[in-house]
């Protein structure tokens, strides 16, 4: 964060100070008290379940140099700047950081996506890095707190920021846009997660589609060339327009993509007379498509294209709980993709088991949330999928998920919550199989995870096969 005093604090987000006007904030805002380090900004929000006005005393001994508020707060230990609604004046201040930082030469790369979001932004922060100090957003930081609060981690040496940006309906990705204007804007795809929410996929589409048309006409738009509803995205925005996938057309062509031997994929990316072949060190063909995508991203903000595909080969995991490989003392490979979960990554995640364990593949899979009324087929065709697969075994994790322990037939079983799926685990697994965690996150799976690695866990960190 750069530098300003809590009087000019204030002034930007339109609020009144409380205490001394001279303090200054020298280090980025946070929302966790336990995360404020020395001359940052507190952040107090309201959630449902804490109130961060109970915390403003704790963030000042852990060295807070002011606190955003919503009331007063008599005998607090450290300045206030007190606003009407704090999510609102969060979004002013980081509007204004970016404002500054964008004057000396900022780049920022938005994205956004229904599937492989957090995945992408990780491989494209990566590949950024050894270009520039470089601001990207931990864990999947992609909302109205979220993103105000990853730009005001950027400060004057940063050159590149990369924003992830989240919806669950019309208007929000353009909220964010304004909060974070970007200079590249990427969109992944268009699939049905949160599609109960949106209402269809064309106002999925509709929804995604913001983040292009907030570009300037100097700005770059990142358009995955597969997917037809973000194709026709191009026709949304001013600026240029670099496409990437397998479509001939691509400028960052995914020319062939397969599983080694590690059970990583391999791929070969092509942009104009230039070809690069390589391994990425991550579970699932799947990220053939993300990485093309942080690849374009990056050649759209400067990196040159050989550079930005040769760095994939170095591109471990960084956020947790996504096709996370673990492996248990019994000699079981548990591989923990409990983050999140959708009929299109459910289907990536298991051909996935499916091509690396073949016979010996066990899913553990949970509900998807938010698909509206056509939850029930989306999760038995999943089921279904996972039996023509020939995996092994599905367990169904609740009764939201038992329709995918319908569609499996023979293999699949319905377990009523993670006590039963761990206790139904270790009664049947044997040490040569492969086993699949994955659900959306309400669903917390990764708590079958750790319960199957026990007290000695080894997180398996190179390649090697399934």
């Amino acid at each position: 964060m750069i530098e300003l005093s809590v009087g000019r604090i204030a002034e930007i987000v339109e609020g009144r100070v409380v205490g001394d006007r001279e303090a200054h904030v020298t280090a980025p805002a946070v929302i966790d008290s336990r995360q404020v380090v020395h001359g940052g900004l507190f952040v107090a929000l309201r959630g449902d379940h804490a109130d961060g006005h109970d915390h403003v005393s704790g963030a000042g001994s852990r060295g807070a140099a002011a606190a955003l508020v919503a009331r007063d707060l008599p005998g607090a230990e450290v300045p206030l700047v007190v606003v009407e609604d704090v999510t609102v004046a969060l979004g002013r201040l980081a509007r204004h950081v970016h404002d500054v930082l964008a004057a000396d030469g900022l780049v920022t790369i938005a994205l956004t996506g229904s599937a492989g979001k957090t995945s992408t932004k990780d491989l494209l922060a990566h590949l950024l890095e050894p270009a520039g100090p470089t601001v990207a957003p931990e864990g999947s930081f992609n909302n109205e707190w979220g993103v105000p609060l990853t730009v005001l981690r950027a400060d004057r040496s940063t050159r590149f920021l990369v924003v992830e940006m989240g919806a669950r309906g019309l208007g929000h990705i353009a909220t964010l846009c304004r909060i974070t204007p970007p200079d590249v804007a990427a969109v992944l795809n268009v699939g049905t997660a949160h599609v109960g929410e949106f209402g269809g996929l064309d106002l999925t589409a509709q929804a995604k589609g913001e983040i292009v048309e907030a570009l300037r006409p100097d700005g770059r738009a990142v358009l995955n060339l597969d997917d037809r509803r973000v194709r026709a995205m191009a026709d949304r925005t001013a600026a240029s327009v670099l496409g990437f996938g397998e479509d001939p057309a691509a400028e960052v062509r995914l020319a062939s993509l397969a599983l080694d031997g590690t059970g990583f994929p391999a791929l070969t990316l092509v942009h104009a007379a230039e070809s690069v072949d390589v391994v990425l060190p991550q579970l699932g063909l799947h990220h053939g498509a993300n990485a093309a995508a942080a690849v374009a991203m990056a050649v759209a903000a400067g990196v040159p294209f050989v550079e930005a595909a040769s760095r994939l080969g170095t591109a471990t995991p960084r956020s947790p709980h996504r096709m996370a490989r673990h492996v248990t003392s019994e000699g079981v490979v548990v591989v923990d993709d409990a983050y999140n979960a959708n009929p299109e990554s459910m289907t990536a995640a298991i051909g996935w088991l499916a091509e690396a364990a073949g016979g010996r593949g066990v899913a553990v899979l949970g509900a998807m949330l938010e698909l509206g009324p056509e939850s029930a087929e989306l999760h038995r065709r999943v089921g279904e999928l996972a039996l023509q697969s020939g995996l092994r075994s599905v367990v169904a994790v609740g009764a939201e998920a038992a329709p995918i322990a319908a569609g499996a037939g023979d293999i699949g079983v319905t377990v009523a919550d993670v006590t039963e799926a761990v206790d139904h685990l270790r009664a049947s697994l044997r040490p040569d199989d492969v086993v699949l965690v994955k659900a959306s996150r309400g669903g917390r799976l990764e708590r079958v995870v750790d319960a199957l690695r026990g007290p000695n866990r080894h997180t398996a960190g190179g390649p090697h096969t399934p």
